[in-house]
């Protein structure tokens, strides 16, 4: 009886431990001020798409992640930090992003994910760097020419866990039927093999599908706003002020167009300018 006391006791310790340890982690966290951390180390670690052409894309010749928002987190991590500062990537999805933002492994995410009511809920934005809209892509042929004929035709619409987008899809298309994978290689992959009769999600990604796929195109133009802001925690107003701030002085000085018609000037179909801030 007394050892099995003794263990009893024990077990609860160590669970009374556990509990206070992850209780003072959540409270570091929450009260750790980020920008002042990260001036010390002199480094920002952002959570960026590595599977988004155009954004944030795996090269596979150097293993780099390439993409307007990777130059774009590099720029702001200069102006925050200096000339010395540094930008590290941890790789997220559509999913992930916001629980490694919580957990404390990444600073900031910079990943396509647009501003919405919901989201600010849970976070903090900066203001809009790219303002993009959701839109559909097809295979070049399809009967599918804009939003309206995914509820007609009751089409199958392919989209991605934790993207808005297949949320605003059901008000759009009520009647079509919706699948979502993982990630947008998956998305795409289901697409080409006639899974689904159309994927969708922000028109600046597609545009980059369809840029490195022929036989798909963007069809239908945009029928929502989704401004792109960079993510922050709660209660690190002093981090999100100096994103803005840092933002404000890569448009003036010209480095945010320059970085914009790197990317997408090229892109057929694409109007960059709708997008610039």
């Amino acid at each position: 009886m007394k050892v099995k006391q003794w263990r009893f006791g024990l077990l609860t310790t160590l669970l009374m431990l556990i509990m206070v340890v992850s209780g003072c982690g959540s409270r570091s966290l929450a009260t750790k001020n980020i920008l002042k951390e990260d001036q010390k180390t002199q480094a920002i670690t952002w959570g960026v798409k590595a599977d988004t052409r155009l954004f944030g894309l795996m090269d596979v010749k150097d293993n780099q992640i390439k993409g307007f928002e990777i130059d774009l987190a590099k720029a702001l991590t200069k102006e925050m930090l200096g000339k010395n500062g540094q930008a590290k990537f941890i790789q997220v999805n559509s999913q992930t992003r916001m629980p490694l933002l919580k957990n404390g492994n990444i600073d900031a995410i910079i990943a396509t994910m647009t501003i919405t009511p919901e989201r600010e809920k849970q976070v903090d934005f900066s203001r809009s760097y790219f303002d993009a809209g959701q839109a559909i892509l097809v295979k070049n042929g399809s009967p599918i020419k804009n939003v309206a004929d995914l509820n007609q035709k009751k089409a199958t619409v392919l989209g991605v866990v934790g993207s808005n987008s297949v949320q605003t899809i059901k008000k759009f298309a009520p009647k079509a039927k919706l699948m979502q994978l993982s990630d947008y290689s998956q998305a795409l992959t289901a697409l080409k093999s006639g899974q689904g009769d159309a994927l969708t999600t922000d028109n600046g990604i597609l545009y980059g599908m369809a840029a490195e796929n022929p036989g798909y195109s963007v069809v239908g133009g945009t029928f929502t706003k989704e401004p792109y802001g960079v993510a922050v925690n709660k209660n690190q107003t002093d981090f999100r002020n100096a994103v803005n701030v840092a933002l404000t002085k890569i448009e003036k000085s010209g480095d945010y167009n320059r970085l914009l018609k790197k990317w997408f000037g090229h892109v057929k179909g694409f109007n960059y300018k709708e997008v610039q801030r």
